[in-house]
């Protein structure tokens, strides 16, 4: 209930973009009320990005207001809810997604505390209403947003802990992607880099919905840590791996070696626009193969004669739908990823650690690797 809230609650304000950080600092501010359409939830474990510091020290020019407490989705349990809340309830296991969406326009999207979208809309929606994130003790957010958890199945009779919930954030954009394009079990997914944090949890998806896995990556030893991770948490699971070599031929010989592939799953980074292994993975999936692009490539050319010519189809996606976290709650209720060690690490700050765990996550990355804050 609101009133057994307190009066003030520490979080994690971003004041301004400084090389330094000192545009961030941990305040008491007004703890926020539930009101009609929202919820208020205790944050348990915070997901922190790899690049989040990257967004507070300038080196990724993000649209922000500010002031803002930063963050990005979490775990959390409710402790009050708005008057129009007919089955969340103060006590639920909540995963709590940042992809907040308008309610009179769905093209109104943002990143809670990351980004505020791609116009004016989405820029109000942000400024006015949900500006803030989940690196606090508590968080207002839209009752939408808070996903309830089986939280008998998944820590009692599956073993997970709450902060290994904390991972779906990571899963769940990846999900989206080949949820998208509609891999099938059985199917042939090139990911493609899959030596980041989302590429790697785009591997496990993969796995997790019965499709085979070619990974294309740049290190080595992060491909073969990758494949070991699989295969010690799904004895049985078909994934392969190639290095991105920069020679858009090799790489096109060694992904066609592994026979038909039917999709391919792209989060590559800015940084990669020039390199030509999205155009080796285009080449090499078979005739009216998929492509599901998530990265962020801003001038990088394709091979568009090849995508005509084999009926490729290619879709843009943003995250994932709300109808897609619902699937995914289940496939993890029922079992489907693997538990423990094997289904990812944490490693874990408290929030007077902030710092600590910004410069931690930047290098904590890869397939089953999590830096989480707990408030």
């Amino acid at each position: 209930m609101d009133s057994e809230l307190p009066s003030q609650y520490r979080g994690l304000v971003f004041e301004s973009v400084s090389k330094d950080l000192s545009g961030l600092h941990i305040q008491s501010l007004p703890t926020p009320r539930a009101e009609t359409g929202s919820a208020i939830v205790r944050v348990l474990g915070a997901s922190v990005l790899s690049y989040q510091r990257d967004i507070y020290d300038g080196k990724r020019d993000y649209p922000l207001p500010k002031p803002l407490i930063g963050g990005f989705s979490a775990i959390g349990r409710i402790v009050a809810v708005g008057s129009d809340a007919v089955a969340l309830q103060p006590g639920n296991l909540v995963y709590v997604d940042s992809v907040i969406r308008g309610r009179d326009d769905v093209d109104a999207v943002i990143l809670s505390a990351i980004s505020d979208g791609f116009n004016e809309r989405g820029a109000k929606l942000m400024k006015d209403v949900w500006r803030n994130g989940t690196f606090a003790e508590f968080a207002k957010f839209p009752l939408e947003n808070c996903v309830p958890l089986n939280e008998s199945k998944l820590l009692q009779d599956l073993g997970y802990n709450i902060l290994d919930l904390v991972y779906i954030s990571y899963l769940l954009v990846s999900y989206g992607g080949l949820r998208d394009i509609k891999i099938e079990p059985g199917e042939t997914v090139i990911v493609s880099p899959a030596t980041g944090g989302f590429g790697g949890a785009g591997v496990q998806v993969a796995i997790a919905m019965g499709a085979s896995v070619i990974a294309m990556g740049r290190d080595e030893q992060e491909l073969e840590r990758l494949k070991a991770y699989v295969m010690e948490g799904t004895p049985g699971a078909n994934i392969e791996t190639v290095k991105i070599t920069g020679d858009e031929e090799k790489d096109l010989l060694a992904l066609q070696a592994f026979g038909t592939i039917d999709a391919v799953l792209d989060l590559s980074p800015p940084a990669a626009s020039k390199s030509p292994h999205l155009n080796s993975a285009i080449r090499a999936i078979r005739r009216k193969g998929r492509i599901s692009l998530m990265g962020g490539f801003m001038d990088g050319p394709i091979p568009s004669f090849e995508l005509i010519a084999k009926d490729i189809t290619v879709k843009g996606k943003f995250m994932y739908e709300r109808e897609d976290i619902s699937q995914f709650v289940k496939m993890l209720e029922n079992g489907r990823f693997p538990r423990g060690k094997n289904f990812v690490k944490v490693k874990s700050f408290s929030l007077d650690e902030w710092r600590t765990a910004l410069d931690v996550a930047a290098e904590y990355t890869g397939i089953g690797r999590s830096v989480v804050i707990v408030p």
